[in-house]
């Protein structure tokens, strides 16, 4: 398939200027292929050639201002229009096109709870020519007049408010000039919750299957909606741009969620079936909040090429965890950030394939390269320089550069360079200086203290390795003269880095413990001093502060990582073996009052620690720290004080179990002692652990499928098969993975997600070399969202060893493969490396 380049594109905006699509879709003819026919209205500027996107099973018609073009001049996803005049076109196209089964496109789901289909389109990037004809790029704006018929049993939900027009029919509601990759269109017998707000219809949308989960958190749902529609208006001047809000959560999503004008759609595991933590909550709200901060963001005003769209990530994703504090229940959004989401920016930085957060235009070629940027740098590194130019700016002057910005760009396209006009002329402050430091730069900055004290005083100084400027919080902490283990805060500083001079000087003693980056507010690696870092290892759960605790957390984690004893520039490092890192977790889990630091802190402990960075013989010493950690969080929860603390604890207690038994006691009695009962989420993570334990078989997988036979059953013994220690379970696992191609998106990463397991090491070991080369051939058939999924699950991230490393090398060396799979290997790779370097260093 030809992808399209950012030369093509431009060429192409200069001859077109297009009007109008007026787009008629009948789902009504089976389970393979719908029919589209499309009529595009469009003004070429001059005489000229140009093509049009199209990737249909059949395309039956097209006639250009009346006069037929032959289907068979359709080159794989091109339809050359030539010999275009200056002046007005009416192109039409009729085809047969495929239903999805990957998240691409129209993907099509039959609910297996219900036997009740639904269809839903993501036309992210340059898939809407899966659906529709069009000038698939984004700065080709157009009103869109959609159709649809649809059984007549089904709703319809669109960009715009949809009326039903009988017999099936439904017609959406003209658009305001949209991109193409916003069109959305869900159709099926959604269950809806529906109410109005500042005199918008708002609906919310699921299966039916999952009607009564969505009617329990339907006022939470709204309640967050409303809350945040409110606050983006005392922020934006330029009011909401479309004529609904609907927010539909739909089966087999491949993102968390997609910005659709006036539909939002989210994958449907926020609609909770099992109970979940109150950090589970505020991350379905702050992704509501997100996508709705694209709407102005992303929707209102949208990238002209690809290389911007950090713009959208990074706006939503910084909008998201602000708005979500300032007007929401969850005030303490930045934590979750800090231990959850920064260090998916941290790891991408560090990588072979990190890239700036704006990527110069010519390293975004086509839309191929650009799919690659939907990575930790775009969203996590991005939402933190933000941040940092909150921080350094002001909110009052940000907020009015946005405002210019809407307002002189509104329903149309703007560039990095239109965005920091819009900012500069809102502040005499460098702020196009600001962006070649922060935007254009790659990796990450290191701040490392030396304090000094002399003669009743004490003085700060921060090596910097790196570039960017920082203006940071430095928490000075004393011991608590009362509470054994607890510090109080004596001072935060504010400082500017580079510092003026010979650093800061400061009366007194030096605290006890000195935080760099306190409140996390600017993105950088920090390091303690030997003395701050003895009283860490102390105290950590006594620092008052989560957000604080959190920074801290980060230092320990990134001198894991880093490991050795190897000194970059001015920044001497201090390490922490995985061991060490362990016990941390070992003495201040158990006494941290903050969900988001413990189960930020127990991933990277059971996923890292234990799983890679440790050799295979200290694993199973490992897996018992983990579990004395959550007997003991177990203990402190009997009360029923904090459930989602304790429902953590036995989540990990489960993944972590070594024997049986108590697994088996669990599942037999139906409940934890004390709690939880076992919902459905519970019952297949046992039944899953005792298959990799291999103390369950196929029977009993069956049975409790029959017991749950949802779309979540069907993933849950999809994975619980894969991980049966047996040839037969491998074989037929690794045939459903790489050959047969007939699993959806969901099916596939439940398998990959059972296949490989630390404990069935030498039973899988053939398998790791089969990887690459079946690999490559899956996603060259498949795609790229099952590309990606193949790197990111399929991946053997159990096999930390130089023979595992050599044979994913010479598969990047000499493989011609995607680039969709050949990032997510290159970065897996990567990752191989570190834990490599780290099990060496220690």
């Amino acid at each position: 398939m030809s992808v399209l380049t950012r030369d093509e594109a431009q060429t192409r905006a200069q001859l077109l200027d297009v009007h109008r699509y007026t787009i008629e879709l009948d789902l009504t003819g089976g389970e393979e292929t719908f029919d589209s026919r499309t009529v595009i209205q469009f003004t070429a500027r001059a005489a000229g050639d140009t093509f049009v996107e199209l990737k249909p099973a059949l395309l039956r018609s097209v006639t250009l201002d009346g006069q037929p073009i032959d289907p068979e001049s359709l080159a794989e996803n091109r339809l050359a229009l030539t010999g275009l005049s200056a002046g007005e076109h009416e192109l039409r196209v009729e085809a047969d096109m495929r239903y999805s089964r990957t998240g691409e496109g129209m993907h099509r789901f039959t609910d297996p709870t219900d036997g009740e289909t639904y269809v839903y389109t993501q036309l992210f990037m340059e898939d809407v020519q899966r659906v529709f004809a069009a000038f698939d790029q984004p700065d080709l704006k157009a009103v869109f007049e959609i159709s649809v018929t649809a059984p007549e049993s089904w709703t319809v939900l669109g960009n715009g408010v949809a009326t039903h027009d009988g017999g099936g029919r439904w017609i959406c509601a003209e658009t305001p000039p949209l991109a193409t990759y916003f069109v959305a269109v869900a159709a099926g017998p959604w269950h809806s919750v529906t109410t109005e707000h500042a005199g918008l219809p708002f609906g919310i949308h699921c299966r039916r299957s999952l009607s009564r989960h969505l009617d329990a958190d339907a006022d939470e749902i709204l309640e967050i909606t409303r809350q945040c529609y409110d606050r983006y208006h005392e922020k934006f001047e330029e009011p909401y741009p479309f004529d609904s809000y609907d927010q539909a959560f739909v089966p087999e999503f491949n993102a968390g969620a997609m910005e659709n004008p006036g539909l939002v759609t989210f994958r449907d595991e926020f609609i909770y079936r099992s109970a979940v933590t109150d950090t589970e909550r505020q991350t379905r709200a702050m992704v509501i909040a997100h996508e709705m901060a694209h709407m102005w963001f992303g929707d209102l005003v949208t990238l002209k090429w690809w290389d911007d769209i950090w713009l959208n990530e990074s706006f939503a994703e910084y909008m998201g965890y602000q708005t979500l504090t300032e007007a929401t229940r969850f005030t303490d959004t930045w934590v979750d950030f800090a231990i959850g989401r920064k260090s998916w920016g941290y790891d991408a930085d560090q990588r072979p394939s990190t890239h700036p957060v704006a990527p110069d235009p010519d390293a975004v070629p086509d839309t191929a390269s650009a799919m690659l940027n939907f990575d930790g740098i775009s969203y996590a590194k991005g939402a933190s320089a933000l941040r940092q130019l909150v921080t350094w700016l002001g909110e009052k002057d940000f907020l009015a550069g946005i405002n210019t910005h809407f307002a002189r760009h509104k329903f149309a396209n703007a560039t990095l360079a239109d965005f920091i006009d819009s900012l500069a002329d809102s502040t005499d402050r460098d702020v196009h200086g600001w962006a070649e430091s922060w935007l254009r730069t790659t990796g990450v900055d290191t701040l490392t203290p030396t304090i000094t004290e002399t003669n009743g005083t004490w003085a700060l100084q921060i090596a910097r390795d790196g570039s960017r400027p920082h203006r940071i919080a430095v928490g000075a902490y004393d011991a608590d003269p009362v509470h054994t283990g607890r510090l109080v805060l004596r001072d935060r500083l504010e400082l500017d880095v580079p510092q003026n001079g010979s650093g800061d000087t400061h009366p007194g003693r030096r605290p006890a413990l000195v935080v760099l980056n306190d409140g996390d507010a600017s993105y950088a690696k920090v390091r303690l001093d030997t003395a701050s870092w003895d009283t860490a290892i102390r105290s950590l759960s006594g620092i008052p502060d989560p957000l604080t605790r959190a920074v801290v957390w980060n230092a320990a984690r990134d001198m894991v990582r880093d490991g050795g004893s190897v000194s970059r520039g001015a920044a001497a490092r201090l390490t922490m073996t995985p061991t060490a890192y362990l016990e941390a977790a070992r003495a201040h889990l158990p006494r941290e009052s903050d969900l988001a630091v413990v189960q930020g802190v127990l991933a990277f402990a059971a996923g890292q620690i234990a799983d890679r960075y440790l050799p295979a013989d200290e694993r199973p010493a490992a897996l018992g720290t983990i579990r004395s950690i959550c007997r003991d969080l177990l203990r402190r929860t009997e009360d029923g004080n904090d459930p989602g603390l304790r429902l953590t604890a036995v989540r990990h207690f489960i993944d972590a179990a070594a024997q049986p038994e108590t697994l088996q006691e669990w599942l037999g009695d139906g409940s934890v002692p004390g709690g939880p009962e076992l919902d459905p989420e519970l019952r297949w993570r046992i039944l899953y652990r005792l298959a990799v334990l291999g103390a369950c078989d196929d029977a009993a997988i069956t049975a409790e499928l029959n017991r749950d036979p949802s779309a979540t059953g069907q993933e849950g013994a999809a994975r619980c098969r894969a991980a049966l220690p047996t040839p037969e379970a491998k074989a037929a696992a690794w045939q459903r993975l790489f050959t047969t191609d007939s699993l959806s998106n969901y099916l596939f990463t439940a398998t990959a997600q059972g296949f490989w397991q630390p404990e069935q090491a030498d039973l899988v070991r053939e398998y790791v070399s089969r990887y690459y080369s079946d690999s490559v051939s899956l996603a060259d058939r498949r795609g790229p969202a099952i590309a990606d999924a193949a790197g990111r699950y399929a991946f053997p991230l159990h096999a930390v060893d130089a023979e595992a490393l050599r044979l994913g090398e010479e598969c990047l060396r000499d493989a011609d493969m995607i680039p969709a799979l050949r990032r997510k290997l290159d970065d897996q790779l990567d990752d191989l490396r570190r834990a490599l370097a780290v099990r060496g260093a220690h």
